[in-house]
């Protein structure tokens, strides 16, 4: 399968995609985020076979300063290398970029106007504001010259969080801006602020998350979310959602901990 392209472009073969280039052409992508801060857990879930991994600065136990050997441990495991960054600003989202992350997650993106200032802020001129500084690890220290931006720009991707009513409601304008590739709902946040925490089987939240699904199929983006369970994969892959967080890398360390104590317990209690 490749991407669709006009009669100029030439098609992209499946298996040199860049993350993006899979992203927009709607293939179905699982990750985690890793919120433990530390090189090792990052590599070891890169290991597992996720498409990403997402190294958490907005809720994580790391910061930018261990940033950089988690993210090269991530891309030679094989998987892309992603972060969320504490707030939608130049700074926090031109230095996740510098350091080398292949795409940047936005939280609590409540408009259209806020996603427009985070899309100019990922890119750099004239597509966008992105600061230039050509010796950087994100731009191979300078290897690839002036003309790296522009293959640069094409990479980087884009993903915003819908976490509020009000950001659902304005999910297609937030769609159709160029350089938002991946509306990304935040299941806890979202329910918190339509005040019905934690009931993902409300109604208010099935409609907004069918909201925002229409809007990115719409718009030829994509629709993600963080699964709490795996088996609520369907019900979001049924509405058109194909970025997928499998919890995180603390809580799969929590959940199989726990697992493996119940089943030790249970079967000394056996005997």
């Amino acid at each position: 399968m490749t991407i669709p392209t006009d009669a100029s472009t030439p098609a992209v073969p499946a298996a040199t995609r860049t993350f993006r280039q899979r992203v927009l052409a709607g293939e179905t992508l699982f990750g985690t985020f890793s919120n433990i801060g530390a090189l090792a857990a990052a590599e070891i879930v890169a290991r597992a076979g996720l498409d990403w991994v997402l190294i958490d600065l907005e809720h994580g136990a790391g910061t930018e300063a261990n940033l950089v050997p988690q993210l090269a441990a991530v891309s030679a495991a094989g998987a892309t290398a992603l972060v969320r960054v504490e707030q939608g600003t130049r700074l926090r989202i031109g230095r996740v970029l510098d350091l080398g992350a292949e795409g940047v997650m936005v939280p609590q993106v409540a408009d259209a106007a806020a996603a427009q200032e985070v899309a100019a802020w990922l890119r750099y001129p004239p597509a966008g504001r992105r600061g230039v500084a050509l010796f950087t690890r994100g731009l191979d220290y300078g290897t690839g010259g002036h003309t790296a931006v522009d293959v640069r720009n094409e990479q980087v991707t884009g993903i915003v969080q819908i976490e509020s009513g009000e950001a659902a409601e304005a999910s297609d304008i937030i769609a159709a801006i160029d350089g938002v590739d991946v509306l990304f709902v935040g299941p806890a946040d979202l329910t918190h602020a339509m005040g019905i925490r934690g009931d993902i089987t409300h109604p208010d939240y099935q409609r907004a998350i069918e909201r925002v699904a229409t809007a990115a199929r719409a718009h030829g983006k994509a629709a993600g979310v963080m699964l709490w369970s795996p088996a609520d994969v369907t019900r979001y892959a049924d509405l058109g959602y194909t970025i997928f967080s499998l919890s995180t890398d603390g809580g799969l360390l929590n959940s199989a901990v726990r697992s493996a104590l119940q089943a030790g317990r249970a079967a000394i209690s056996s005997r």
